[in-house]
């Protein structure tokens, strides 16, 4: 339950990430691999779009998508360096 209030709480602060994302790709400080890595996650998710719920339930079919967007951010945020993180004062 206590990661299902930190997902939403991670996505009330979404706004802190686009900047993130930017310096994030940017960055010489993130190796080139890692960019890939995200760039794939990115990719990944636009043109697969997983559906464990239709989106057609109304709210409650958005939350997988939410879940898996959630996903793939934190998962750019544990290969960041900690300069990065930070500066945008993420963990």
């Amino acid at each position: 339950m206590f990661k299902y209030f930190k997902r939403i709480k991670f996505i009330i602060k979404f706004w802190k990430f686009i900047p993130f994302l930017k310096d994030f790709f940017l960055s010489k400080e993130v190796e080139v691999h890692k960019k890939a890595i995200g760039v794939l996650l990115i990719l990944t998710y636009a043109f697969f779009p997983f559906d464990l719920i239709p989106d057609f339930l109304s709210l409650i079919g958005v939350v997988d998508d939410i879940v898996i967007a959630t996903f793939v951010l934190e998962r750019m945020i544990k290969m960041a360096p900690e300069s990065l993180k930070d500066k945008y004062e993420i963990r």
